[in-house]
């Protein structure tokens, strides 16, 4: 039934052992030199194991396309973003049919103005094989426009100026930026990050003035502890810049007044290793979101502007156990707060004159709601998104004050076979092997038969404190029409049932991550929502480290593994400070020039822990010019994995030689490379159509 066991890889990498010691330990690795994206060997070993994968797949083409033009028929082609008000205009994004990139527009006053363009990206894009712009940030008097463009797909981006009243774009560059900017109340100085060329680490605050060489731009700050980053930004008041400098556990924040674009930043309050806080503005006062004094699920705090300093702060909102506080919204007469209880988003609406107090009601057993884009400070409509495995995103404008409600858009799914009706999402909860209660939201077709035959693919992601919702997926649909199941494993190490389930999945609790993912599996064969000849699991990122580590614990649960950009050599990885992320990552992996923490780090790190064993199939995919997860830690995994396994299983690499962590550019694009997922998991379980 599986023609992809038909060849076997022939063009193995060559071993060239490699001595790396620390700590008087002693790791031989044989694939380190595939760690040279100049190298012409390294290139043609990518491009030897690009040309295997398309032969093994081969006999998938046809199905890849028809589920690439199957997934994009789902899709409105001409569609365009609900407007958004900001100082007087509306924004739009839209796109046209048959075009990948989006246009982004304006109109004055009122939507039914003349349109007028600041960019369209499918002219923007012409002579690229990838494009990105990001960052747009238009000036208080509405007459230029700040923009990033990154066009290598290292997540480097020029940031540019346009004139909007003449379409002028001006001749200054700023280079390895974040492509975010920030105007000061006079619409001609402008903030921005500068990156580290080698680390990519966001480390320096500049100031253009406008008109200005970039060789006069000024330093305002530099971010010298290479665990943080920095980042600058505007309240929603426009009363005050901010500069943040943020690690995986502490933050810091400097402030000043928009309309002194040239004076002295102040400190709101000096880093304390392990707070965390984040500001907003409103009035005469700020309100912070913070962790201090072990306020776990974090409170919020009132302080003045003239005394910002945690000594001077008064509690608005207590520390709640069973409440994480995710996020603040402030408006001129309401206050938002974005909470998370049992798993699940509540949205809490209170007025400043404590007139008002309540939820927005929610009665799904699972679901994602979340506030959406709001930018204007002078509203009563705060528009928020719902939806969840079943039911497409909503787009909603709710008014504060009256509780009514305005659905200003529902994702349409084209094609005219969805119905949201057929289908059924639950929510389960797998017992974990130190007895900890894990939850499984699931979605699948109605009628399907729990009796241990269905296909069934389950996702997860578990790091940073990262949630991944469950959400509402077109894509998604071809899976489900085919009689899969489809699971997200809610795992520790990200924020589901609050901050405590993130600290209990990172540095010496990692493990509970991978074997969290393990048990949820073994539940869902238990319980006969599937088995082991029809279990699949994907991951990307740090996901693919999950996927890395489960393939070598208990890689007998698992037909089929997708791991994409996975990070799986963390130890030498996490040694080399020269790498991006590597420094800023110590607070969530550990720092293994640490004895304890390395060896915590090699007893799971995948690419370490590969034995003589059986592996599921694989296929595993990167970006050569991948910023996050170098392109080399999947390669070497791979080359170790075909040395070692014992098995007749198929095992793939697929390196995108022209992009980076985030995969293509363009709309549609990054649909091919699900369909190419899609299609391996679908060949293995014998669908071929």
């Amino acid at each position: 039934m599986i023609l992809l066991k038909a060849k076997k890889f022939s063009k193995t990498a060559k071993k060239k052992p490699t001595q790396l010691e620390k700590h008087d330990d002693l790791r031989v690795d044989n694939y380190f030199w595939l760690n040279n994206r100049e190298d012409e060997e390294v290139l043609a070993y990518l491009k030897d194991e690009n040309q295997y994968y398309d032969d093994m797949t081969a006999h998938t083409e046809e199905f890849q396309s028809v589920l690439f033009e199957e997934m994009k028929g789902r899709i409105k082609e001409d569609d365009e973003s609900v407007p958004y008000k900001l100082n007087g205009y509306w924004y739009i994004t839209r796109f046209e049919k048959g075009k990948g990139y989006p246009i982004y527009a304006r109109k004055k006053d009122t939507l039914d103005a003349k349109e007028e363009i600041l960019f369209d990206c499918n002219v923007e894009a012409e002579g690229f094989s990838y494009f990105k712009m990001t960052g747009l940030s238009v000036s208080p008097d509405n007459k230029l426009i700040a923009f990033g463009v990154d066009s290598v797909s290292r997540r480097k981006y020029d940031i540019r100026i346009k004139n909007l009243e003449t379409g002028e774009i001006y001749p200054e560059i700023l280079n390895s930026t974040t492509g975010g900017s920030t105007w000061a109340a006079d619409s001609k100085t402008l903030f921005y990050t500068k990156k580290d060329n080698e680390t990519l680490r966001s480390d320096r605050i500049f100031r253009h003035t406008l008109g200005t060489s970039t060789s006069e731009d000024v330093l305002v700050y530099h971010e010298k502890d290479d665990t943080f980053y920095t980042f600058v930004y505007k309240t929603k008041s426009r009363k005050f810049l901010v500069i943040g400098s943020n690690s995986t556990l502490t933050s810091e924040y400097r402030i000043l007044r928009a309309d002194n674009p040239t004076g002295e930043f102040t400190i709101f309050q000096p880093r304390i290793r392990g707070m965390e806080y984040g500001i907003a503005h409103y009035d005469t006062h700020f309100y912070v979101l913070t962790n201090a004094d072990d306020a776990l699920n974090f409170k919020v705090m009132q302080v003045s502007e003239e005394h910002t300093s945690k000594e001077h702060w008064n509690e608005v909102i207590p520390h709640r156990k069973d409440v994480l506080i995710e996020d603040i919204d402030i408006f001129k007469d309401y206050f938002v707060v974005s909470e998370r209880k049992n798993g699940l988003n509540i949205i809490n609406i209170r007025r400043w004159d404590n007139t008002a107090n309540y939820y927005l009601p929610f009665d799904n057993e699972t679901y994602t709601a979340y506030v959406s884009t709001n930018p204007d400070f002078d509203t009563k409509i705060l528009r928020y998104a719902y939806n969840s495995l079943t039911t497409p995103n909503s787009v909603i404008d709710f008014d504060m004050e009256t509780k009514q409600q305005q659905v200003k858009k529902e994702q349409e799914v084209l094609g005219g076979q969805f119905d949201k009706n057929n289908y059924f999402s639950e929510r389960l909860w797998a017992n974990a092997k130190d007895g900890t209660k894990i939850p499984i939201s699931l979605v699948y077709k109605k009628g399907l038969q729990m009796n241990g035959d269905n296909p069934l693919l389950v996702y997860a992601y578990g790091s940073y404190g990262s949630t991944i919702d469950p959400y509402f997926s077109s894509v998604r649909l071809s899976l489900l029409d085919r009689g899969f199941i489809y699971a997200i494993a809610h795992v520790r190490g990200g924020e589901y049932l609050g901050r405590a389930w993130y600290e209990e999945g990172k540095l010496f609790k990692k493990k509970n991550t991978f074997t969290d993912f393990i048990d949820c599996s073994t539940f869902l064969i238990e319980k006969k929502y599937t088995s082991e000849k029809h279990l699949y699991a994907m991951g990307g990122s740090a996901g693919g480290l999950l996927m890395g580590a489960i393939v070598n614990m208990a890689p007998h649960l698992y037909k089929g593994i997708v791991a994409a950009v996975p990070f799986v050599d963390v130890v030498t990885t996490m040694l080399d400070e020269s790498i991006p992320l590597t420094t800023g990552e110590y607070d969530e992996w550990g720092n293994p020039n640490e004895k304890e923490d390395y060896d915590y780090m090699k007893s799971y790190s995948p690419y370490d822990n590969v034995t003589k064993q059986q592996y599921p199939n694989m296929l595993v995919t990167t970006g050569l010019h991948d910023s996050q997860v170098q392109y080399w830690e999947p390669a070497k995994w791979v080359a170790k994995l075909r040395e070692l396994k014992t098995d007749t299983n198929i095992l793939l690499l697929h390196t995108n030689m022209e992009t980076g962590h985030g995969g293509a550019s363009g709309r549609f694009e990054a649909l091919k490379e699900v369909a190419q997922e899609y299609a391996f998991i679908l060949d293995l379980e014998g669908i071929k159509e």
